[in-house]
């Protein structure tokens, strides 16, 4: 049995109207809450509001979470002594609370511990308590340490890294999922198979993880599109927040590949949603990696993963072809997924993104070192 370690949230709660009963828990760590939300607004803020609170501070945050935003929601809660954190909403609102939940307790400036841009220096105190709700199934944020925030003056997005940075609770309730639109629904539904697909061939996989992402590819698959059509299918909703738990678990443990190695520079360098590059992104990833593991490394585990993604999908498939290619891109087709083009990016800039790309952290787990010939090709495909 190979060694390995596993970490995630002190406490995960699942089911649908689960978001309800973390109220109580929440008082019993103090008064004074910071409360962070993304665009649209649910019905669990008024339930919240209604709760016996001393002071409420209360950001409405769009897009992904940026340095300066950041440092003011921070200054403000040292200033105001928050005691817990709640997030609702999607991936950048609840790496924005974790970001947030850290920062208060570690002294210095925020690019004293961010990655790339910043001196990369370990957190040292123990964050506040943090609540995180998902509202969308695509991030797996709840269960993961690290938080993403965006650096606008150097186009990039960088990492907080930190098993401080794993939420104290993670609760996931699928009902509030119902209200996606379909394209929101199909852009987080393919970055939730992407950290299904990603952990289960990488390089850094384990035991642990592998049984997440063979229940995760299930769950999804057969969920995804019915999620598409009818967004208030409760099976297929409650799959769907199933599956990206199952993701955000894996990830957190082993990694991810050339999909994220992209989606963080591109997310970075243009208006373009974490999800929508990922969707973009992983039936060519996915076929480019098979093929050159099949020239240069066929002995790589890698490729009887894929080809086991296959059966798990299409049991019918005798495993002989990978099944995981054709099968994604008739997804992508289905779910009427965008290429790159349709977020500004210029092939003269594929250049740089490849360079910033290739120095991601997420890339480091990919089952293979693509060539930069084969990084482009990506890329092309995927315009």
């Amino acid at each position: 049995m190979n060694q390995f370690e596993f970490g995630t949230a002190t406490k995960i709660i699942f089911g649908n109207g689960k978001s309800t009963s973390i109220f109580d828990t929440a008082l019993n760590h103090g008064k004074k809450l910071l409360l962070l939300t993304g665009r649209t607004k649910h019905d669990l803020e008024e339930k919240i509001n209604g709760q016996n609170w001393e002071r409420i501070i209360h950001y409405r945050l769009s897009g992904e979470p940026e340095l300066n935003q950041i440092e003011k929601i921070v200054e403000e809660a040292r200033k105001e002594h928050i005691d817990i954190i709640i997030s609702i909403g999607g991936g950048s609102v609840i790496d924005a609370g974790k970001a947030v939940s850290v920062l208060i307790t570690n002294p210095g400036d925020i690019t004293d511990y961010l990655e790339v841009v910043g001196k990369n220096q370990p957190l040292i105190n123990k964050p506040i308590p943090f609540i995180a709700i998902p509202t969308t199934a695509g991030t797996g944020a709840e269960v993961t340490k690290n938080a993403v925030i965006s650096v606008k003056e150097k186009q990039v997005k960088v990492s907080l890294r930190s098993p401080y940075l794993y939420p104290t609770y993670a609760v996931v309730d699928p009902q509030l999922t119902y209200s996606m639109p379909p394209k929101l629904t199909a852009n987080t539904g393919m970055d939730a198979f992407t950290q299904v697909i990603e952990p289960f061939v990488s390089a850094k996989a384990n035991r642990m993880t592998d049984l997440f992402c063979r229940e995760g590819i299930k769950k999804i698959w057969a969920s995804l599109e019915t999620a598409f059509v009818n967004g208030k299918d409760e099976e297929a909703r409650e799959n769907m927040a199933w599956g990206s738990l199952l993701g955000g678990l894996s990830l957190a443990n082993a990694g991810l590949g050339a999909v994220h190695g992209f989606a963080g520079p591109i997310g970075g360098m243009y208006q373009a949603s974490h999800g929508s590059v990922c969707a973009a992104l992983l039936p060519i990833v996915t076929e480019i990696n098979i093929r050159s593991l099949n020239i240069r490394d066929p002995e790589n585990p890698a490729l009887e993963r894929y080809q086991e993604a296959g059966r798990i999908i299409n049991p019918l498939c005798a495993g002989i072809k990978y099944e995981i290619i054709d099968g994604l891109y008739e997804l992508k087709e289905k779910l009427n997924i965008q290429g790159l083009k349709a977020f500004g990016i210029k092939k003269t800039e594929f250049s740089v993104i490849i360079e910033k790309a290739k120095n991601a952290s997420s890339m480091k787990a990919n089952p293979i070192i693509l060539t930069d010939q084969e990084l482009e090709e990506i890329l092309e495909k995927a315009y």
